[in-house]
Parts: C-alpha cells; structure tokens; sequence
C-alpha cells in the first residue's frame, strides 16, 4: 500500500532542493551579469596591466633588473585602483554596490597579484630572464578566478596564453626570458581591446 504523506514529503523535499538549486544558480548568473556591467567586461584590467607591464620592462631593459621588478611590483598594486578610476572617468559605476556576493572575491583576487609577485622577484633576484616569466605564470593564474567571477570564458584564454607564454619562456624558449615582459604587455593589450569591443548586457549569457 503506497503511503501517500510519505510521497507528498518527498515530493515537497524535492521541490524545495530542486528550486534551492535553481535559485542558487540564478543568483549566481545575476551576479555574474553585474561584475560584466559595471566593469565593462573586465577590459580595464587588462588595459591598465599593459601600460604597467610595458613600463616595467622599458625599466627593465634600459635601466636596471631591480627597478624593472620594483615597477611591476608597485605597479601591479595599481592596477585594481588605476582601474577603477578609468571606469568612473567613463562614467557610470566603477565598484560593485555593498554587500554584492562578488565583491569580496573581486577583492580578494586583486590582492593574489601583489603576493605571488614576490615569488617572481624571488626567481628574479637569483636570475632576472626568469622574473617576467614567473609573473606570467603567476598573473596568468590569477585570472583563472575572473573565468566564474565574471561568467565569461575569455578570461580563460588570457590566463591560458600567459601561462603558456611564462612555461615556454621558463621551459623552452630561455631566450625569450629578456623579452617576455613586452610578450606580456602586448597579450594584455590586445584582451584590452578584444574585451572593449564585446557586447555584454547586463542579462547576457556568458560569453
């Protein structure tokens, strides 16, 4: 004999985790199509990290290994706050509201760059061609977070193409050591404008 309150609990039970599920999910998108809208598809970022990344090895190149460390990594410090004064200038918001579920990870995230720079500067110190490319490696993987912060697979690319770069600079290609700041800076400028010209609406589906 079927218990049919024991059903009608296991229906409602499955009704309730079934739409806690959705609803997780939805929020996560919304969430999602914020950080798009009010960072632009994350085009500053890259932007900003370009000049940085350019200066650093002009620094590097013309002027001493140590001072080219030391821009990258003051520089690199810069990057999130540069960033968002280039949004405000364009006008709109530049910071995701208080209290959005994103905002700390977009934070927290900012923050990995500066510290795991020091690792690089640590290679750096013991031979300056592998500093750049540790910081490939390690920007490179930082991004990796942007791919759910932001919903958009393009972050997955960049990161990929740092990390590679970093890899094949450390592993490979050693030559490519002295130059692979400006590789770095040319990878994050062309993102720039990749990023600038998507479409991203506040309820589009990630790209």
């Amino acid at each position: 004999m079927i218990n049919v309150g024991a059903l009608s609990g296991r229906t409602r039970f499955c009704d309730s985790l079934f739409g806690s599920i959705i609803g997780d999910v939805m929020e996560i998108s919304q969430a999602q199509a914020d950080v798009r809208r009010i960072y632009r598809a994350g085009f500053t970022g890259p932007l900003v990290s370009a000049v940085v990344w350019a200066a650093a090895s002009a620094v590097f190149t013309w002027g001493s290994a140590t001072a080219g460390m030391a821009v990258l990594f003051f520089g690199g410090m810069l990057i999130f706050p540069l960033s968002a004064l280039l949004l405000r200038m364009l006008g709109g918001p530049s910071a995701l509201p208080k209290g959005h579920p994103s905002a700390s990870l977009a934070m927290q995230c900012a923050f990995t760059v500066p510290l795991g720079l020091l690792v690089a500067i640590a290679l750096g110190s013991y031979e300056p061609d592998l500093f750049f490319p540790g910081a490939l490696v390690i920007v490179g993987a930082h991004y990796l977070v942007f791919v759910s912060l932001y919903g958009m697979r393009a972050f997955a690319v960049l990161a990929g193409a740092l990390i590679l770069l970093g890899l094949s600079a450390i592993f490979v290609v050693p030559e490519l050591g002295a130059t692979s700041g400006w590789l770095g800076a040319a990878v994050f400028l062309l993102f720039a404008v990749l990023l600038r010209r998507a479409r991203v609406e506040p309820d589009s589906p990630a790209s």
